[in-house]
């Protein structure tokens, strides 16, 4: 039977429209981010096809995130310590978000759980299981239920689950997840860098047998159908975990996050090199086994000979293996000092296939490879073929930061990950509490586009601080700076301008803008040096001189110990980095 005339010309017409777009899309790969975009408004840097939306912003200090089959996004937030103890937001520290009109945009948000006046704190690890969302909050792991007609739950303390976990050191978040059968895997992250009885002190070595692997350093199992169990040596999983942030299933198959260890080079000079700082040791990928033992406190990832090398606090000189080669090793190796927080399966097919086999995981940024460029700041994308890495890394989002990748300068940091029913993939950040939101809108998937991992034996580069910025500064005054800062008594001005080479690591290999920012306003992890407000002195020039040479074992304010400097540095540059610290803090007195 013979098709009119007409029909058989607007069936042409469409194909030859059809035909174009096609060949659009193909040509140019990133034809969806400019058009398909609702709103392109993230500057995140995506392979071609994908786009991004800004979905929420400003709801605290987003960590972890989980998304019902509804597509209501839950978030926790945190506040303390890694925050510098900034006033948290007004409410509960969970947050349920709702887009009602498909524009990528949340424009129901509900804050619910405990709140500030209740003496909460918030936390990070957060999980949906049987109609209840499940959340960390401070010591506890308690769970709300949720009900048909609301998307959040009661403000409270909630049910109690799990009570009675560690808080104190470096590494007090608890990020878990839950399996089908309801089975709770709790992330109990160390107090310290390496099991040292002195946290973080130069030559200090580690204590033998480590007491601390009994209630830190490894993942706990317990029940998520139960209610009022308390934490406690029995349950562990696996240990010799030091900080397992990323947790993720993929069918039986149970895999975490590691970071790896700091300061290497910052306390055991005689065995490396200070590049070696920012390029030692790599961050990890574990396939979680029970009873698996991964090698913290005594071992750490080389990735230049790629195995389990034994720490210096335990006998090690940066090449021998010792006990390391009775350990498990990482199934993946990921650059220095990323640091892995949050980490996800993807197995929906809203993205290409190649995605559908492997994790993504959020880096949310280095600190520890000052005073070289640091890195991170990302979202990664690692393929797997079961228990088995199935090629390299790539950086599948980045852009987060802005044009300053640091602790103190990033705009935004990744740390949580989370796939919506849809098969979306949202981010959350914990600067400004923004939730990103990504998808595929191209046609035929474009390989070229993809952006490889660097290598993990690439050199450290040049000092940022010295390369940064000429002498002679970018305008007119700008070279005039140290010459305008004020001397303390006792103090000359060629001390001062010694003081802000050794700051800045172009003398003594100290890594004081690591913790204090490359302008010495402060991050996460040190307090700003500008302020006038001090915690450990009267602020005088022979009381921060005596700061810096003890150090500070058990910050009040921030979470990171800075090492006594005595032995670090000779007597002479103790006074000129202590003289340029009071004329940073009292130049505008």
């Amino acid at each position: 039977m013979k098709r009119p005339v007409g029909i058989a010309i607007v069936i042409f017409c469409i194909a030859i429209i059809f035909l174009s777009a096609s060949r659009t899309e193909l040509a140019n790969p990133n034809h969806a981010d400019t058009h398909g975009c609702p709103s392109n408004d993230t500057g995140l840097k995506l392979p071609g096809g994908f786009c991004a939306t800004v979905f929420a912003d400003g709801i605290g200090y987003a960590r972890h995130m989980a998304v019902a089959p509804e597509g209501v996004v839950y978030v926790n937030t945190w506040s303390g310590r890694y925050y510098a103890n900034k006033p948290p937001h007004e409410g509960g520290f969970l947050v349920a978000l709702q887009d009602t009109t498909g524009s990528g945009k949340a424009n129901v948000i509900q804050r619910f759980g405990e709140t500030p006046q209740m003496g909460g704190a918030g936390g990070v690890g957060i999980a949906l299981y049987k109609n209840a969302l499940y959340a960390e909050i401070n010591d506890r792991i308690a769970k709300y239920p949720l009900t048909s007609g609301s998307i959040a739950g009661a403000t409270g303390k909630g049910i109690t689950v799990l009570s009675g976990l560690p808080l104190t050191g470096d590494h007090p978040m608890h990020p878990f997840i839950i399996d089908s059968r309801g089975e709770l895997y709790v992330d109990v992250a160390t107090a310290t860098n390496s099991c040292q009885p002195r946290n973080r002190v130069p030559q200090s070595p580690g204590n033998v047998p480590c007491t601390e692997l009994k209630t830190r350093g490894g993942i706990w199992r317990y029940d998520a159908n139960k209610t009022d169990q308390v934490f406690s040596t029995a349950g562990r999983y696996a240990t010799g975990i030091r900080n397992a942030e990323g947790l993720a299933f993929d069918d039986n198959l149970f895999f975490a996050t590691q970071h790896g260890r700091d300061q290497l080079y910052a306390n055991w000079r005689q065995f490396y090199r200070p590049d070696q700082e920012a390029t030692l040791p790599a961050e990890e990928l574990l396939l979680l086994k029970q009873g698996g033992d991964y090698g913290w406190p005594e071992c750490y990832y080389d990735s230049f000979v790629q195995k389990l090398v034994l720490a210096p606090e335990y006998g090690g000189n940066g090449k021998r293996i010792g006990v390391c080669a009775q350990k498990i090793e990482p199934v993946a190796a990921f650059p220095a000092h990323w640091a892995p927080n949050g980490m996800v399966h993807y197995s929906k097919t809203q993205f290409p296939d190649r995605y559908r086999n492997g994790v993504f995981i959020a880096f949310h940024g280095s600190w520890d490879r000052a005073p070289y460029r640091q890195g991170g700041y990302n979202v990664v994308f690692q393929p797997l073929s079961g228990a088995h890495a199935s090629g390299s890394c790539e950086v599948f989002a980045d852009g987060f930061a802005g044009p300053r990748e640091s602790p103190q300068g990033a705009a935004h940091r990744p740390t949580g990950l989370a796939v919506g029913p849809d098969g979306a993939l949202y981010v959350s950040d914990d600067v400004t509490g923004r939730i990103y939101r990504i998808t595929y809108m191209g046609g035929p998937f474009d390989s070229s586009t993809i952006t490889p991992c660097p290598s993990l034996t690439a050199p450290a580069g040049e000092v940022v601080a010295a390369a940064a910025n000429p002498p002679e500064g970018t305008h007119p005054n700008a070279g005039r700076e140290l010459a305008s800062l004020p001397v303390p008594s006792g103090a000359t001005h060629a001390m001062v301008v010694l003081g802000e080479k050794i700051y800045r690591s172009e003398v003594g290999g100290v890594t004081c803008t690591g913790c204090h920012g490359d302008n010495a306003k402060g991050s996460p992890l040190g307090p700003d040096l500008t302020d006038h407000t001090w915690v450990w002195s009267n602020g005088t020039y022979v009381g921060i001189e005596r700061t810096i040479t003890r150090g500070v074992p058990r910050p009040k304010n921030y979470r990171n110990p800075m090492p006594p400097m005595r032995g670090q540095l000779t007597p002479d540059q103790l006074k000129a980095v202590a003289a340029y610290v009071w004329s940073l803090s009292h130049r505008s007195q």
